[in-house]
């Protein structure tokens, strides 16, 4: 076991060191995967979507279990007792008790009993019983059966909503994952861009060094400037390397392996092109019009309300005394029935009452009860505020980004604008390569602002996004 792992951490250094030697210049030939394709696999494959799909399931057979106090229930016996040749009895007996939805049970039975020396209150022969239990107060309006079917359905809508929750949480942490992704993809891009027009740079300079055109100084200026973008191109590929590592860790195979990486991907998609900058303002418009109640955070707490509140009223059963009254109907074999009257020949009948003294167990487990529902609505309360402030802060945080957007986008021009008349001036040798490279360097960072604001908008649009799929219809 132990050298399975070892050697599993030895397969994925080498990778590591396998895509930062030989991944900068692959991005043809290799695999590419789009933002849409990736949330099919996560919701699909990964293994908490796959969990939060069970727990439903386990609600489920929490119901069937539940209406199971409601199954009918048969039961036989046979016995017989023999001393020294003498047969004191043999008995047969098969019972069915149905138990109803308002705490009454039926029950019917026949027993055959014969023997020499049975007890003066048995019946010798077969005899037929049909009986039936009626609680007269408690357990008559409620009782433990119907509670638990009833918290069990609350249960199911309550582990729906908290699972759809949970698993649109893991959808927008991919979803904001793979964009990560694709920022750090585009920023190694911007560098190898850079890196490449460095190079040229280089060369011309040179040539113009030798030529007697330009001093020797400007060769190690553009030297200089070349290793500084080389060495953030690296690091620019270490963390775009490093997000496919985390990217990684939502992609699974349809048997439940975790997927290994053969060799690099890349994103098909790409910050310019969203959606996003188009649907915004719908987005929010759709937001606006959900009401806070449908919300599935909501509708948990309001089904944990009805858990609660089946609770304290089976608790409320407890202060009522249990009065049970017991009726039974015989019939011998081969004997015509007489039913009527049901209280002139053949039958039995019982009362039993039970009243607690002081109630104490009762008034306590009752005022826990109220306490619990009343818990229950503070955290419905603070979910609700929570609710709200989230929205706006995702309101806000798309409008604020967007516009930063076009501030970015302008600035970005303009410092493209200012390197493009400084090169214009070093052609006319009224400028020195240091300036260019000032220009350049402030275009980078521009760039990388740009870059930067472009994933913050969509990570929180993706937040209003998945927020709003958490509301019902």
């Amino acid at each position: 076991m132990q050298n399975q792992l070892k050697m599993k951490r030895q397969n994925k250094i080498f990778l590591l060191v396998f895509l930062l030697l030989f991944g900068l210049h692959s991005a043809q030939d290799s695999l590419k995967i789009s933002a849409s394709e990736f949330i099919s696999i996560v919701k699909n494959y990964h293994p908490l979507a796959l969990r939060y799909q069970l727990q439903n399931r386990l609600a489920e057979e929490e119901i069937r279990r539940a209406r199971g106090n409601f199954d009918p229930v048969l039961a036989g016996k046979l016995g017989e007792k023999n001393i020294d040749g003498t047969k004191y009895y043999e008995q047969k007996n098969i019972e069915l008790g149905i138990p109803t939805w308002y705490g009454i049970d039926l029950h019917g039975s026949y027993n055959h009993l014969d023997g020499q020396k049975l007890n003066n209150s048995d019946t010798r022969g077969g005899l037929y019983q049909f009986g039936i239990t009626v609680p007269l107060a408690k357990n008559l309006l409620y009782d433990q059966r119907r509670a638990m079917l009833d918290q069990a359905r609350f249960g199911l809508r309550m582990t729906e909503a908290e699972q759809a929750v949970l698993t649109n949480d893991l959808l927008l942490e991919a979803e904001n994952t793979y964009w990560e992704w694709v920022q750090n993809y585009e920023i190694y891009k911007l560098k190898t861009e850079i890196v490449e027009i460095n190079k040229d740079r280089l060369k011309l300079t040179r040539k113009t060094f030798e030529f007697g055109e330009k001093p020797a100084i400007d060769t190690i200026e553009a030297l200089s400037q070349l290793q500084s973008f080389e060495l953030q191109q690296r690091d620019a590929f270490l963390s775009f390397v490093k997000s496919t590592q985390q990217l990684q860790l939502y992609l699974w195979k349809d048997n439940q392996q975790f997927y290994e990486l053969s060799e690099m991907i890349y994103p098909s998609d790409n910050l310019a092109e969203h959606q996003a900058y188009s649907d915004f303002e719908f987005l929010i418009n759709d937001v606006n019009s959900r009401q806070i109640n449908s919300h599935l955070s909501v509708l948990y707490y309001g089904q944990k309300q009805n858990i609660l509140e089946s609770e304290r009223r089976l608790k409320w059963q407890s202060f009522l005394p249990k009065l049970d009254f017991t009726y039974n109907f015989f019939n011998k074999e081969n004997y015509a029935a007489d039913f009527l009257p049901l209280f002139d020949n053949n039958f039995q009948y019982g009362l039993k009452l039970e009243i607690p003294v002081f109630q104490r167990q009762a008034r306590a487990n009752y005022q826990m009860a109220k306490i619990k529902l009343n818990q229950n609505q503070l955290d419905t309360n603070i979910k609700i505020r929570e609710l709200d402030v989230k929205i706006e802060t995702y309101k806000n945080e798309i409008l604020n980004y967007y516009t930063q957007i076009d501030l970015s986008r302008d600035n970005l021009l303009n410092y493209r604008r200012l390197l493009s008349a400084e090169e214009m001036r070093y052609s006319n040798g009224e400028s020195s390569l240091f300036l260019i490279n000032s220009r350049e360097n402030k275009v980078i960072e521009a760039q990388e602002k740009f870059i930067s604001i472009r994933t913050k908008f969509l990570k929180s649009f993706n937040k209003l996004k998945w927020m709003k799929e958490n509301f019902t219809l």
